[in-house]
């Protein structure tokens, strides 16, 4: 995948080069919430539990010459983004906890802190397009474009090292604790530490592996491309600085942003990735953390992990503040020459 960065990134210097002869160009800061949309999930609709925080920088409105306006009706822009996508199926949503979550016995959990970097095409339209920006506050956009996005899922397993010692046991209150239920009823109750210490694409949690006899599928990739679409509002406070509100859904070309998209891992699977048998108790425990979710074997009431028809998704609301920079008109070209 470090085709299509280098791609990215050619495209980005020569945009660059380009826009340092313009006029202008708005700089903006943009921070909100993230929903991620994917395999995991309690919720019976959206999924409003998996809230997380994101932010982002953005550069408009550096191609052309300064109209008087916000933004040209059609233009470009640049956007460099952190989104943290996460998911427990293990914790509690409003006063439903343990087996009274539909997805709690497979307990399944993931985060993964995407950075991303894209390329937007913005259309904006005002109520009267002839009034000047002083008498034109408001204006509204649409948003279309393509990044490339870089992210490892990782989980909260463990207390600690990675070792079956320090494994987490979800009981069907809903609590956590160090031991098994049925073979110790008077465990002691445990937080997560809440450190992602588990790279789980390591682990090949759906048997993914290189054994041809297997039939083993490839490990995914954690550099994904990501197509956003979004609309917005924009006010001008001044001729500086401008606010934002912008929801935008971002979709993927990859099932695996969580970890998590067809059936588990069979033991035979598991046993040939890891033949350790250290490693190998490790890696059931990490693809099924409650136990209760295969046997080991392919079969229709165990072996669903997720849904491999519908790839990854989630959307961000967020709010921007932009801030208006006046650039020499001098190519970047005769910057350089002249020193």
């Amino acid at each position: 995948m470090r085709k299509p960065l280098l791609v990215l990134a050619i495209i980005i210097c020569t945009v660059f080069i380009n826009a340092s002869a313009q006029r202008t160009a708005d700089v903006g800061f943009a921070t909100g919430v993230i929903n991620y949309i994917g395999d995991l999930g309690n919720d019976k609709y959206f999924p409003v539990s998996a809230a997380s925080p994101g932010c982002q920088v953005t550069l408009r409105n550096f191609l052309g010459k300064f109209s008087g306006r916000l933004q040209k009706p059609f233009s470009m822009e640049l956007r460099f983004s952190w989104h943290r996508l996460q998911y427990d199926e293990t914790e509690a949503i409003g006063n439903s906890k343990g087996i009274q979550l539909r997805n709690y016995l497979r307990g399944i959990s993931f985060r993964n802190d995407l950075f991303g970097a894209a390329v937007n095409f913005t259309y904006t339209f005002y109520h009267n397009q002839f009034s000047l920006q002083q008498r034109s506050k408001f204006c509204y956009f649409l948003l279309a474009g393509a990044g490339v996005y870089h992210g490892i899922p990782k989980a909260d397993l463990f207390r600690g090292d990675a070792s079956l010692s320090n494994r987490y046991y979800f009981w069907n209150d809903g609590t956590v604790r160090d031991a098994p239920e049925k073979t110790n009823p008077t465990a002691n109750i445990i937080m997560k530490d809440g450190v992602y210490e588990t790279d789980l694409q390591d682990w090949n949690t759906e048997g993914q592996g290189t054994n041809a006899e297997l039939e083993q599928k490839k490990s995914y990739h954690v550099t994904n491309f990501g197509f956003p679409l979004g609309a917005g509002m924009r006010y001008a406070m001044n001729k500086k600085i401008t606010f934002s509100m912008e929801f935008d859904y971002y979709y993927f070309l990859t099932d695996y942003l969580d970890d998590v998209s067809g059936r588990y891992a069979t033991y035979k699977e598991l046993k040939a990735s890891f033949p350790d048998q250290e490693q190998y108790e490790l890696a059931k425990y990490i693809s099924d953390p409650t136990g209760r979710g295969t046997n080991g074997y392919i079969g229709t009431a165990t072996s669903p992990r997720g849904n491999p028809d519908k790839n990854d998704s989630y959307t961000f609301i967020s709010f921007e503040v932009a801030y208006k920079l006046m650039l020499k008109k001098k190519s970047l070209w005769t910057s350089i020459s002249t020193q």
